[in-house]
């Protein structure tokens, strides 16, 4: 059996480390970037602490500040033609994983022209080369976008959002400042850490994984436990630990897929809008629950990884509720929706978003095998 584990070329971390942003584009020799974010960043001036660095030190760029949450084929291609009327040669992108998304993108089809209708990226691209160097600044504590070769694009007219898996479209630096998240809302905090322990819990399960990516997100689901709670209050240390362990649980799921919880979180941006991260916190302790009897004793390790007490102890059976458990207190404990009524979901469109939940890329690596009726019969369970 042979593993493969790619990550991005170099990273910061910590406080203050968007001070190296400067050096990494003089020594790169980049002439002008196209900054991609959206006006909520330009707005509370959290671009700003970017764009004022390029400022003192006479550094070219040009804003497309038009990304909105789950970016969409339209937006991909409006900074398509942004970018080549610009002059640039490099992106920053400043935000959380839509305008991670969209530089992604953007610099994949700068260099493979081929695939401009965008839709032509979906799954794994055979694109020849690598993209226009990204500089990836996140601002949210979740996606983990910086360090994973991963995009997800809407296809408005269709109504669904698409998964592009592509080694080319990593970026080739990273700056996890957590400053730079310190001015999120606490809703956003939360929801964007519960995508984070998604990340780390379905990476853990699914069928790619390994032990190097088990190490990893381990790791992140004890970063993430023991960080989230503060980070959503506010928290220096707590944010600046979320900002480590999402990245962590990035360095793993990037290189062995996610599962059932993104194949139906998917659809619920595609057809309501729903932020990612909240369409992944409210469905994840159900998921846990529905895939637990194929998960060996992993659930186990979960548990203890959040803080559980006394697993060693506990038959399988109890510690895989631990471990479920654990999951819905924190839901709780950060303010995150219990059903999908809550946050919108019509009921007639089930039928229809259990099949675009199968078709999804992602809902492959599920431990365990399903099928439409089941995640039909899911959404319901967590309907009310």
């Amino acid at each position: 059996m042979s593993y493969r584990m790619i990550l991005n070329e170099t990273s910061y971390f910590g406080a203050g480390s968007i001070s190296n942003l400067v050096d990494e584009v003089k020594k790169r020799s980049f002439k002008k970037a196209l900054v991609v974010t959206d006006k909520d960043l330009i707005k509370f001036n959290v671009a700003t602490k970017v764009t004022s660095l390029l400022d003192q030190n006479g550094l070219m760029y040009q804003i497309f500040d038009e990304v909105m949450p789950n970016p969409t084929i339209g937006i991909v291609q409006k900074g398509v033609d942004i970018f080549k009327q610009s002059g640039a040669d490099y992106l920053i992108a400043i935000g959380g994983g839509s305008p991670q998304d969209t530089a992604k993108a953007i610099g994949i089809i700068i260099n493979n022209p081929e695939f401009a209708d965008v839709r032509s990226l979906e799954g794994v691209a055979p694109t020849k080369k690598p993209s226009v160097p990204i500089i990836a600044i996140p601002t949210t504590a979740g996606t983990a976008a910086e360090v994973t070769i991963n995009y997800v694009i809407t296809d408005e007219e269709k109504k669904r959002k698409f998964v592009c898996v592509d080694p080319h479209d990593i970026p080739v630096v990273a700056i996890v400042d957590s400053e730079m998240m310190a001015s999120m809302p606490a809703s956003l905090k939360a929801a964007t850490g519960v995508d984070a322990l998604t990340h780390a819990i379905e990476g853990y399960i699914t069928k790619g994984a390994w032990e190097l990516s088990d190490m990893f997100h381990l790791k992140a689901i004890e970063v993430i436990s023991r960080s989230l709670r503060d980070s959503v209050k506010g928290v220096a240390k707590g944010v600046e630990d979320m900002a480590l362990g999402q990245y962590i649980a990035g360095m793993g799921f990037s290189n062995v897929g996610l599962g059932l919880v993104h194949g139906m979180a998917h659809p619920l941006g595609a057809f309501y809008g729903t932020p990612h991260g909240v369409a992944n916190a409210v469905l994840l302790p159900h998921i846990m629950a529905y895939n637990a009897e194929f998960t060996a004793d992993k659930y186990r390790n979960i548990a203890k990884a959040m803080g559980v007490k006394g697993t060693e102890a506990m038959s399988t059976q109890a510690a895989r509720q631990a471990a479920v458990e654990a999951v819905k207190q924190l839901n709780k404990d950060v303010g995150i929706p219990a059903t999908l009524k809550e946050i919108g979901v019509k009921k007639e469109d089930i039928a229809a978003l259990a099949q675009a939940a199968f078709a999804d890329v992602c809902t492959g690596g599920n431990p365990r095998d399903t099928n439409i009726k089941e995640i039909e019969e899911l959404y319901l369970s967590v309907y009310h």
